[in-house]
C-alpha cells in the first residue's frame, strides 16, 4: 500500500518531483562553481582582486579594499564570491602591520562564510620578520606593541645583555661607558621591541599567521607569487615550494638560509621584473608549462604607479608603490571574465594591453591619470624609445675576460635559469 502511494505521488506531480531535484542540486552547483582542485589551486573563480605591497600602510590597503568593492564602511567582506589576493609584503617601512594583519586575519573569516576567499601571500619581509631580519622595522612598529610591562620586559632583556657580553670579554666590559652605552642600546631596542619579537617568532601570534600562508597560489590560469618564479625550484610543486619555505622559516640558519633568502627563490627573484624578456621568454613559457598557467602576477619590483604587463602579458608587475613609503601611488589589479584590467584613481580603470605592442598607449592612457608622476613620464619615454629600436638578447658577456670566480658563478645562474630545469 505505501509502495502504490509513492507511485501515485510521483505519477500525479511530476514537475513537482523535478523541481525539488533541481533545487536540491542547485546549492552543489553553485559551491562547486569555485573549487579547490589540490593544495593552493583553485578553478572557477569569476572574479579575483589583488593588491600589491602594503608595507604598513593601513590607510591605502583599507582604501583599495573600498574601491574595489571587498569591504563595507564597517572594514566587513563585502566582495561575496570575490578571491583576494595579497601578494605579500604586509610589515616594514609603515607603522601599522599589526593592524593590517589582524584586519586580513578576520576579513579572511568573513569572506569564507559569504563564499569569497582571502589569500595572503608570503613576501621576504614577511620572512624577514619571522626570521629575525628587523633593518626595515619603523619605531611605529615596536610602538604598536608597547604595553604597561614593556618597561619591566626591556630591563629583563637589558640585564640579559650585559651578562652575556660580560660573560664574552670581562676586561672589555670592565671599560665600558655603561651609561653611554645604554643610550644607544635603547635607541636600538625601543619599548615594544620584545612584545614585537615575541609575536614574531615562528610560534608567535603574527609568526604563526605567516608560517599559515602560502608562498604561491594558482586560480584559474594564473600564478601569484611574491618576487617572481625562475626555472631553478621548477622541480618543487607550489605545495612544496611552500612547505619548505615555512621548514626554512622555523629552523633558520644564518649560514645557509637557503631558499627564502635565494636571490633566484620566489621572495626575490627579480628577473620577470626587470630581466631582459627576449632572453628570458623560454624560461618562462617552461615555468609556465610546469604549473598549468597562462600568467604569472608578482609584487616586490615597485612600478611606482603603474600596473605594468611584461612578456606580452604574461608577467603582471602589481606592487605599485601604495605605501606613503613610496609615494602612495593608487592602483590594483582585477581578473574577471578572462580580462586583466587595472583600477587607478577615482574610479579610473583602463584594460592591460594583450602584448607589448600595446603597451605604449596603455601607459599613455595611465600617464594622462596622473600627469604629474615623473617616474611614469620617465617610463614613458623609455617606453617610446624602445618602440623605436630593434629589441632582443643582449649580448653575451666575455666569458674570457672574466675572472674564473665571476665566469663560475654566471655559469652556475644559467645553469639554474635553464627551461630544461622545468622539464
Amino acid at each position: 500500500m505505501k509502495r502504490n502511494r509513492t507511485h501515485a505521488h510521483r505519477s500525479t506531480f511530476p514537475a513537482l518531483g523535478g523541481l525539488i531535484a533541481l533545487l536540491a542540486l542547485a546549492p552543489l552547483a553553485v559551491s562547486a562553481k569555485a573549487r579547490e582542485v589540490g593544495p593552493h589551486q583553485w578553478e572557477g573563480v569569476e572574479r579575483v582582486i589583488v593588491l600589491g605591497d602594503v608595507h604598513g600602510d593601513y590607510d591605502q590597503y583599507m582604501a583599495v579594499l573600498e574601491a574595489a568593492g571587498l569591504v563595507n564602511k564597517r572594514g566587513r567582506w563585502d566582495g561575496g564570491d570575490t578571491h583576494f589576493v595579497q601578494t605579500g609584503d604586509i610589515p616594514d617601512r609603515g607603522p601599522d602591520t599589526r593592524k593590517i594583519m589582524d584586519h586580513l586575519a578576520r576579513l579572511q573569516q568573513d569572506a569564507e562564510k559569504k563564499g569569497g576567499r582571502v589569500h595572503t601571500l608570503i613576501g621576504n619581509h614577511d620572512a624577514m620578520n619571522v626570521y629575525g631580519d628587523l633593518r626595515y622595522v619603523t619605531p611605529g612598529e615596536y610602538a604598536a606593541f608597547e604595553g604597561r610591562g614593556s618597561e619591566r620586559l626591556r630591563e629583563a632583556q637589558w640585564e640579559h645583555h650585559i651578562k652575556t657580553l660580560e660573560a664574552r670579554d670581562p676586561e672589555g666590559f670592565a671599560a665600558m661607558d655603561l651609561e653611554a652605552f645604554r643610550k644607544e642600546w635603547e635607541a636600538d631596542y625601543p619599548l615594544g621591541w620584545v612584545e614585537h619579537r615575541q609575536a614574531w617568532i615562528p610560534d608567535g601570534e603574527y609568526g604563526a599567521m605567516v608560517l599559515d600562508h602560502p608562498l604561491v597560489v594558482r586560480i584559474n590560469d594564473t600564478l601569484f607569487v611574491h618576487g617572481g618564479l625562475s626555472a631553478k625550484y621548477c622541480d618543487l610543486s607550489l605545495e612544496d615550494m611552500t612547505d619548505r619555505a615555512h621548514d626554512e622559516m622555523s629552523n633558520y640558519n644564518y649560514a645557509e638560509p637557503g631558499m627564502i633568502e635565494d636571490p633566484l627563490g620566489p621572495l626575490w627573484y627579480r628577473g620577470l621584473a626587470t630581466g631582459n624578456e627576449t632572453q628570458l621568454a623560454p624560461m618562462l613559457d617552461a615555468v609556465l608549462e610546469r604549473y598549468e598557467a597562462e600568467r604569472i602576477v608578482v609584487g616586490h619590483t615597485p612600478t611606482q604607479g603603474v600596473v605594468w604587463p611584461r612578456f606580452d602579458g604574461k608577467v603582471i608587475l602589481n606592487d605599485v608603490g601604495l605605501a606613503a613609503h613610496y609615494g602612495a601611488h593608487f592602483a590594483f589589479l582585477e581578473l574577471k571574465d578572462g580580462q586583466a584590467i587595472a583600477h587607478y584613481r577615482d574610479g579610473n580603470t583602463v584594460p592591460l594591453p594583450e602584448n607589448n605592442a600595446g603597451r605604449l598607449a596603455y601607459l599613455e592612457r595611465v600617464v594622462a591619470l596622473d600627469p604629474d608622476n615623473a617616474y611614469l613620464q620617465s617610463r614613458l619615454e623609455k617606453v617610446r624609445l624602445a618602440a623605436g629600436e630593434a629589441t632582443g638578447a643582449p649580448e653575451a658577456p666575455d666569458l674570457e675576460a672574466m675572472s674564473d670566480e665571476d665566469r663560475a658563478a654566471y655559469e652556475q645562474e644559467q645553469a639554474w635559469l635553464s627551461p630544461d630545469n622545468c622539464r
